[in-house]
């Protein structure tokens, strides 16, 4: 199997039974812990099955960081990179019904804390990051943590990254370009939503090149929203070009989605969410065909204003 260049694995989905997002398939089954951890490690092991050699998680993403260290103990291979991040705690327990499913903490302590259990992905850990960097947790100011950042850099011979959420990611993304800490910038690599509804990190590409860690690209799939479906009658247009390219290259509408990304960013990591064989299956044909510079700047045109972008996704659930 050859190592899968573009595509790499979110988990958000193998770690937590909820997440923001438009729920494809109706499950019925009352939740079993021991099965969703079974189900969660099939996944890892299909994906690197697959080709996928890169991986991301995080501690707001449930058990998913566990999952993926018990998984790591059964690898021996050097070609395996991780990403985790710091900054959120899943609190939902596993509960369908939960109120609050995480909590946000930029504080030196949750650093400290978050890293302790983080660190036993090392060697595999590449990429470290603060978990949706934003300007009101005063994180990126912070001096303090961003001096421990730099001595586990420094210690751990890692990556450090920030990913970002929200209608401003792209003033964020810019504040991180610019942190230096000893004379050196200390933020490598990002993660950030990119697809074909919001572009606004597009203005950074050259930046983002240039880095010595991966830009990864989060929401493909913006969240579910580009798999066509008829709550969103003002994508309609844009459907019927997404179905009209599926049929012509033979794939599902996620990989026309997932391939654009690739398309724009050729050097940038793209995070599948699949959190099934079947729908991991599908998102990794997008490596398997390229799109027209034509079919490329028809998309594009479909772009809406990272404002209206935002304000849709807060309308999504947890489900």
């Amino acid at each position: 199997m050859i190592n899968s260049k573009h595509i790499g694995l979110g988990t958000a989905a193998i770690g937590r039974p909820l997440y923001i997002n438009i729920k494809q398939d109706a499950n019925t089954e009352p939740f079993s812990l021991p099965i969703f951890k079974e189900n969660g490690l099939e996944v890892l092991e299909d994906a690197y099955n697959k080709g996928i050699r890169y991986f991301d998680t995080s501690p707001g993403y449930g058990i998913a960081e566990q999952l993926l260290l018990q998984w790591l103990k059964t690898k021996n291979d050097p070609s395996i990179q991780v990403s985790t991040k710091w900054g959120y705690t899943y609190v939902a327990n596993f509960d369908p019904n939960a109120t609050q499913h995480e909590v946000k903490e930029h504080s030196l302590n949750k650093l400290n804390e978050q890293w302790e259990f983080s660190k036993e992905l090392l060697p595999y850990l590449k990429v470290y990051q603060i978990h949706s960097a934003t300007f009101d947790t005063g994180v990126l100011e912070n001096a303090e943590v961003l001096k421990r950042l730099h001595e586990l850099k420094q210690e751990h011979n890692i990556i450090i990254g920030l990913t970002t959420t929200g209608a401003n990611q792209t003033e964020v993304l810019e504040k991180g370009l610019s942190i230096q800490v000893e004379n050196e910038s200390l933020f490598q690599s990002f993660q950030c939503t990119y697809n074909i509804l919001d572009q606004s990190v597009f203005k950074y590409a050259e930046a983002l090149k240039s880095l010595k860690g991966p830009f990864i690209i989060k929401e493909a799939l913006a969240n579910g929203r580009l798999i066509p479906n008829e709550d969103y009658p003002q994508y309609r247009k844009l459907y019927d070009l997404i179905n009209r390219l599926a049929k012509q290259y033979n794939v599902g509408a996620d990989a026309i989605a997932l391939r654009y990304c690739i398309a724009v960013f050729p050097e940038a990591l793209v995070l599948s969410g699949a959190n099934n064989a079947e729908h991991l299956s599908a998102n990794l044909k997008a490596d398997q065909f390229s799109l027209t510079n034509s079919e490329i700047e028809q998309l594009s045109a479909f772009k809406i204003s990272n404002s209206s972008y935002w304000e849709e996704r807060k309308a999504l659930t947890w489900n």
